[in-house]
């Protein structure tokens, strides 16, 4: 029953005083410094200390709301401990008169006397997050080093050591500590020696360049296909070539008379195969004269079956002689082609051709793939209009016209999970309106707290947005906000919290920008609370926050 002991307070407390409370709050354990001592009448009568979220008894006692919880969770039947009455649960309610005031106590920075700023109590976080004495952690990624806020752009211009730096080669943005590392390894303007030891500094990534020139590097002899396998340095190429140049001719005369000797052969085959070939013709002739003359012969119709077998007979021997005539015929335009070169020039010639076309068809393709490339930006592009369109469409079809919002959050482990490790810390509503043309407002929520309920809290919102009609409106927002956590069971055991918007605060002018800094509670409920398996606040994973603009007295344009 204690778990569900602030839901019911709550309750309590809203329909018993229903006045606006200030959105303002504090950190309930930090040691205050007060400008002027500490009246009684700000003071916990069970903790003795300055009064947080005060509630006051039937016996006119204020107490912490947390101290009355205490209480009731001591004593079956809790006492004040100031007169030992017993005090009613239904008789206590929230003192937000009280609450204004202790709000509204001058406090000391605790950074005095480096910062002598006298802030409320209620802006107290808030002035915090600005005080230029406020130690912080160095925002570069990392590093772990504090230093006062002031001295924070100092740090990371001039003294962290995972500030990045451009490398004086390649003129690229290096961590600091990892630049030395970067010139090594990763800069391809770094100068390196060369690797042929030959004195010169070069640029890393010309470094292969360097090497197809470099006088040091070993290289073949341009004779090492007549025979030469000296590797010399090149720089010492010419002295080589001008001191073997003996050497070097009389390996040129040797090659030239193993081809004389090749060529000759090849010329003596060829005079052997055209004998042969003109031995076939003579055959050839000679059958060709036996035929016609067994044609004269066998001329009657009694000879014709012998004369045919005859016929046939010279025919396959004609055949095959004839093949062979045209497999000499075409060894020796082989054996010739050996000799001719200009067959081999032909095909290289056409072998250029081809390489010219493919070329070209490269260019083609190249510039195919450049317009193919085009076209898949401006689809991309449609398609990211498409779905913005498709958005805005949704976000009108849920918009609200009439100063109330309900705000359905699912999956709320997973989203809370993702506060927690810190990749999302809040997730904002869509906007809904006060009319028509009227205030364009939304919600922000901080799954896992912000500010004092940070890690215990989920932190609630409300935010002025920049709209269409503003010049219209009169500003400040003064209207009166109720934020909600709805109870999903039907018993309507809704967590409510009410305030005012302050004419005086940033958060309720005219937007600048997007949108004004946000005000609300950032401990609008306790996890414990709200992820109570005996409450009915969250169910299937989902739960709806509920945010009402008090319509009372607004001009409709």
């Amino acid at each position: 029953m204690a778990c569900d002991e602030p839901a019911a307070l709550s309750g309590i407390f809203t329909r018993q005083n229903s006045a606006s409370t200030n959105s303002l709050d504090f950190e309930p354990d930090a040691d205050y410094k007060f400008v002027e001592s500490l009246e009684e009448r700000y003071k916990c009568a069970y903790c003795h200390l300055v009064l947080r979220n005060p509630h006051q008894t039937g016996c006119g006692h204020r107490f912490c709301q947390q101290c009355i919880l205490a209480l009731r969770e001591l004593n079956a039947v809790p006492t004040c401990p100031v007169d030992k009455e017993t005090i009613k649960m239904h008789e206590v309610f929230k003192d937000n008169c009280c609450k204004r005031e202790v709000l509204n106590l001058h406090v000391f920075c605790k950074n005095f006397p480096d910062c002598n700023s006298k802030v409320i109590l209620g802006r107290y976080q808030e002035h915090l997050q600005q005080c230029l004495f406020e130690s912080v952690q160095c925002t570069n990624d990392g590093c772990q080093d504090q230093t006062l806020r002031k001295d924070l752009k100092e740090h990371l211009s001039q003294h962290c050591k995972f500030r990045e730096e451009m490398c004086q080669y390649c003129n690229t943005y290096v961590v600091l500590i990892n630049i030395k590392n970067h010139e090594k390894n990763d800069c391809p303007d770094y100068p390196v020696p060369c690797l042929q030891n030959c004195s010169q500094i070069i640029l890393k990534k010309e470094i292969e360049k360097h090497h197809a020139v470099c006088p040091e590097a070993e290289v073949d002899c341009p004779y090492k296909q007549y025979g030469c396998h000296v590797k010399v340095k090149r720089g010492k190429l010419a002295e080589h070539e001008n001191s073997a140049l003996r050497e070097h001719m009389l390996q040129i005369l040797d090659k030239n008379s193993r081809l004389e000797e090749q060529i000759s052969d090849l010329y003596k085959s060829l005079e052997c195969k055209e004998i042969k070939i003109q031995q076939l013709a003579d055959a050839i002739k000679k059958c060709e004269k036996e035929f016609r003359q067994y044609t004269q012969l066998f001329g009657n119709n009694s000879n014709l079956m012998v004369s045919t077998q005859a016929l046939a007979s010279h025919l396959d021997k004609s055949a095959r002689l004839e093949s062979q005539v045209k497999q000499l015929i075409q060894m020796a335009n082989q054996q010739q082609s050996k000799l001719d070169l200009r067959p081999l020039f032909d095909t290289i010639e056409n072998v250029k051709q081809k390489i010219a076309l493919m070329e070209t068809y490269d260019q083609r393709l190249v510039v195919l793939e450049d317009q193919s490339s085009k076209h898949d930006l401006q689809i991309n592009i449609h398609k990211a209009q498409l779905n913005k369109n498709e958005e805005r469409f949704k976000l009108l079809e849920g918009t609200c016209y009439n100063g109330k919002l309900i705000w359905k959050i699912t999956d709320y482990k997973m989203k809370k999970k993702e506060a927690v490790e810190g990749r999302v810390l809040s997730i904002a509503s869509q906007p809904f309106y006060t009319s028509r043309c009227g205030y364009r407002l939304c919600a922000r929520a901080y799954l896992n707290g912000d500010g004092s309920g940070k890690g215990t809290h989920i932190s609630l919102y409300f935010v002025v947005m920049r709209g269409e009609f503003d010049s219209l409106l009169l500003w400040p927002f003064k209207q009166k906000v109720t934020l909600m956590l709805l109870d999903q069971s039907g018993k309507k055991n809704h967590i409510v919290e009410v305030f005012r918007a302050d004419p005086n605060s940033s958060s309720f002018k005219r937007p600048d920008g997007e949108m004004n800094i946000a005000s609300g509670c950032p401990r609008f409920v306790p996890h414990t609370v709200l992820e109570n398996t005996k409450n009915t606040y969250i169910r299937d994973d989902t739960l709806f926050l509920k945010v009402v603009v008090d319509l009372t007295d607004l001009e409709e344009l």
